[in-house]
């Protein structure tokens, strides 16, 4: 496409999202909760449909030399199929955070002042992979009051229009606007910066994806964006910790699921405890086929350990590797993570209370554990029952982000004739 018909199809997405969305922000919960169940209804009578056109994109992938690892994320099947149309079951079961007063408070004058929450308003996506991704950031920014555009990966594309199209079908049943939920259509990458610049008709951008993708995104867009880069996570074992909790923490927290932003990177160990601690960790990280780069220290102390670099530290593995440091005590800890860390997870294994509160007051992090695992920082973990991802950005969320964070308030004011002096 030409650039100005590139132009041209964001500005139309942009415009059709925004009518959506002050169409969707009244609806009651009824309203939008039938819509998702119906869009459960029809994700599963369509899911030979759905796995038809999932396949020609595993056909594509295949040809063009993609990982197993890949395929496997991009891949749906009828379970697979079933388990999203669960995840939209589930988010219609939560409760709804629009128009709930947050906050009251009367003024001297006899003024009533509240906080409401209302929707953020066009939420825009930007995803890789997982066609999965369409289907549950949907059902959030519905759910939330938001019209969301939805951008998936090209590797998914056949995937993503085809449970969008089911998507869409479902919202012209209810009273929900199809526009609601769009998914681009084009493949062109320039369409996504048209998108990052319609700060007039986009109220927020969410990537979700590799590094790459997130910095190319923050550094094109004008709307703003929320964000991670990387999740290099911490576990700190203290002086104090039961070394039988911590190794089975510190086992879970590397290899339940390396390939995870929440995953830990780097494990920090008080060196009153490493000598009784890290020979019995390592050769168990080794069991699961996990390579441990350890400091000078690390090394001495375990042999056939591989140094440690500087970069190691500031580096997110994604993978069964792991970086090791001894510590002199909770300050050097704490040092090490502010030094490397992006503010993602971090915890502390410890049996005394006054550390663990120093620690949870001091490391500023999206969530900071005691005593347990960092793969805990997840939405569905926490309560939040869903989530769209996880922010490191503070302004306006902080870790992940479920219904609530997808709202934003808006002051109410009840008087009985007030003016001002």
């Amino acid at each position: 496409m030409t650039e100005t018909a590139l132009k041209q199809q964001a500005l139309r997405l942009g415009k059709q999202a925004k009518v959506a969305a002050r169409r969707l922000a009244p609806l009651s919960s009824a309203e939008k909760n039938r819509a998702l169940l119906l869009m459960a209804e029809k994700l599963e009578a369509k899911s030979g449909f759905l796995v038809e056109e999932n396949q020609k994109d595993l056909e594509f992938a295949t040809a063009n030399g993609v990982s197993s690892a890949m395929l496997d994320r991009i891949a749906l099947d009828p379970g697979r199929v079933r388990a999203m149309a669960q995840g939209l079951r589930e988010v219609a079961a939560l409760p709804d955070p629009v128009r709930e007063v947050v906050k009251m408070w009367r003024r001297p004058n006899g003024l009533q002042v509240g906080r409401m929450r209302i929707p953020l308003g066009v939420i825009g996506i930007i995803y890789e992979a997982r066609p999965n991704v369409t289907a549950d950031a949907a059902a959030l920014c519905l759910k939330s009051g938001n019209a969301v555009i939805l951008r998936g990966g090209s590797e998914a594309h056949h995937s993503n229009q085809a449970i969008g199209a089911v998507l869409r079908e479902a919202c012209a049943e209810t009273k929900v606007p199809q526009d609601a939920v769009q998914v681009v259509q084009v493949k062109d990458r320039a369409l996504v910066n048209e998108l990052l610049q319609l700060e007039e008709y986009i109220d927020l951008i969410i990537p979700r994806g590799g590094e790459d993708l997130i910095r190319a995104v923050v550094a094109h867009s004008k709307i703003p964006v929320i964000k991670h880069y990387k999740g290099i996570c911490h576990v700190y074992v203290d002086s104090d910790a039961d070394l039988q909790m911590a190794e089975k923490i510190c086992f879970n927290a590397k290899v339940q699921r390396p390939s995870v932003c929440n995953a830990m990177e780097t494990l920090l160990v008080h060196e009153a405890v490493a000598p009784k601690f890290l020979p019995a960790m390592i050769e168990k990280y080794r069991s699961a086929h996990v390579e441990v780069r350890g400091c000078a220290r690390t090394c001495a102390l375990v042999p056939g350990i591989t140094p440690a670099t500087e970069a190691d530290w500031s580096t997110e593995y994604l993978e069964l590797i792991i970086s090791v440091r001894i510590v002199k005590d909770m300050d050097e800890a704490i040092d090490h993570i502010e030094r490397y860390g992006s503010e993602h997870t971090e915890s502390i294994i410890t049996t005394s209370y006054q550390k663990s509160r120093e620690f949870v007051d001091r490391v500023n992090s999206s969530a900071v554990m005691v005593n347990a695992s960092t793969r805990f920082n997840d939405g569905g973990e926490l309560g939040l029952g869903a989530e769209i991802g996880i922010s490191t950005s503070k302004i306006h969320a902080f870790g992940p982000m479920g219904l609530e964070e997808l709202t934003t308030t808006k002051f109410i004011v009840f008087g009985d004739g007030q003016i001002r002096e």
